[in-house]
């Protein structure tokens, strides 16, 4: 595989869909093909599985049906979206990946890490992202970003207590702690601008003249 793969992750209101745009704006002015995409999703079967994922009421779903759900949706996507992607030599930069499925199933879910980690190796065959971006922010700010959109908008996870967010907020710290040199952590509530240029910065330094072609 020739092509970047970048992912973004963070607790819900983190402003990780933002700066993924940002992101993808900038490489986009170059010649390389960006291609952008999300988890749950990012292919048409795994579209399907997001609705059964993020629609219905907060106890829909145990953590390991989630899990299992999940990992069945990153497979179509992994297998019909990012690696066909990366074999072309595209930038793929993913809302969400596996660090999410560890997060949100595995430790503020309950499921055990060897399960989570078994689900990750089954379903990715061991694709790895090149980097990930952790958006991290205050449990009340992004709250209170996702009640700004109003309480139609508002999905499965969103609705989920303050103590479930806060564990969001400490897995995904943990994660990044135990593979620094695969992510990096930024300030989610720095204006989005400055943001933006910090994670350029991030990116030039990592791939160095790759992410300025």
């Amino acid at each position: 595989m020739s092509g970047h793969f970048v992912t973004f992750e963070g607790g819900e209101g983190a402003g990780k869909s933002t700066q993924l745009a940002h992101l993808a704006a900038h490489l986009g002015q170059g010649a390389a093909e960006v291609v952008t995409t999300r988890e749950p999703g990012g292919s048409p079967g795994a579209e399907a599985i997001r609705t059964l994922i993020v629609t219905g009421a907060t106890d829909r779903w145990d953590a390991r049906t989630e899990a299992l759900l999940v990992a069945a949706a990153r497979r179509d996507h992994v297998e019909r979206t990012i690696r066909p992607a990366l074999a072309r030599g595209a930038w793929v930069l993913c809302d969400r990946f596996f660090d999410s499925t560890a997060a949100y199933q595995g430790m503020a879910g309950g499921v055990d890490a060897a399960d989570i980690a078994w689900l990750r190796r089954f379903a990715t065959d061991g694709l790895t992202p090149d980097l990930t971006i952790v958006v991290d922010v205050p449990v009340a700010v992004g709250m209170a970003r996702v009640a700004a959109r109003g309480e139609g908008q508002r999905q499965r996870f969103e609705r989920r207590g303050g103590d479930f967010h806060a564990a969001l907020r400490r897995a995904f710290a943990s994660i990044a702690a135990a593979e620094p040199g695969r992510c990096r952590v930024v300030d989610g509530t720095r204006p989005a601008e400055a943001l933006a240029a910090e994670i350029r910065a991030i990116v030039e330094d990592r791939f160095a003249a790759g992410a300025r072609r």
